[in-house]
């Protein structure tokens, strides 16, 4: 059968289109399930011991915070609590910004380490308190929980590499972690280390990045944004 040339033009648009849409559908399912970690609970210890990232319960790190000329500080306290998150046991961290004496950001983490020694990051449930007393929960999230995901705050090994998912939570909560360097210095109010791990983190949601250094037998010591808001440690209470 001879088609017509309006017809060879009809059916041409309607193959394209399918094509069109096929792939289109394809790639969904590739991003839809592009990150998926397999989590198996019987691959985590009790304690977070990495030697970047260690939370011993009843530590307080104390940090100050500067940002467009104001400052703010922030304490993080390692708790004794534990919640179960995807069948696996994390450790409570209570983190809480003070501005002026008034508590304006109040977060708590769950963080559990696996047996290779990698930290992961389960989710938090974050507040943000205005100076009227509103209140935002946005960024709030858990894995395992309207499809949230648990990411890698810090590696077993830390090498400069490949980016890397410190947590997903589609269109609230997706940053991004990757070393740029090891072996480095910094100087803080607290002290001055070195064979530090530094990073870049940001978030696929928002413009900018952060630039973290991580102290061995500490944890995170300084971050500095790409806006210049900075965060230094100024002191570290143990139990």
């Amino acid at each position: 059968m001879r088609l017509s040339t309006s017809a060879v033009f009809v059916l041409v648009a309607a193959i394209a289109t399918s094509c069109l849409v096929a792939a289109g559908s394809a790639a969904a399912g590739r991003k839809s399930g592009a990150y998926a970690p397999h989590i198996d609970p019987a691959n985590f210890q009790t304690r977070v011991e990495n030697p970047f990232f260690p939370l011993e319960p009843g530590t307080r790190f104390t940090y100050r915070e500067t940002s467009r000329g104001r400052s703010s500080v922030n304490e993080v306290t390692v708790t004794h609590d534990t919640r179960v998150i995807l069948g696996v046991s994390c450790v409570v961290v209570h983190d809480v910004v003070k501005d002026g004496g008034r508590i304006a950001e109040e977060t708590f983490d769950w963080y559990a380490q696996d047996k290779q020694g990698s930290v992961w990051y389960f989710g938090e449930a974050s507040k943000e308190i205005g100076p009227r007393g509103n209140v935002s929960t946005e960024g709030s999230w858990e894995a395992g929980v309207d499809g949230a995901q648990p990411g890698i705050l810090m590696k077993a090994e830390p090498t400069v590499g490949k980016p890397y998912r410190q947590e997903y939570y589609r269109g609230h909560a997706e940053d991004m972690g990757q070393a740029i360097a090891v072996g480095d210095s910094v100087t803080v109010p607290y002290g001055s280390f070195a064979g530090c791990v530094r990073t870049k983190d940001w978030s696929m949601l928002e413009a900018g990045t952060e630039t973290k250094w991580y102290a061995k037998g500490v944890g995170l010591v300084r971050s500095q944004s790409s806006s210049r808001e900075l965060s230094e440690l100024v002191s570290i209470t143990r139990p």
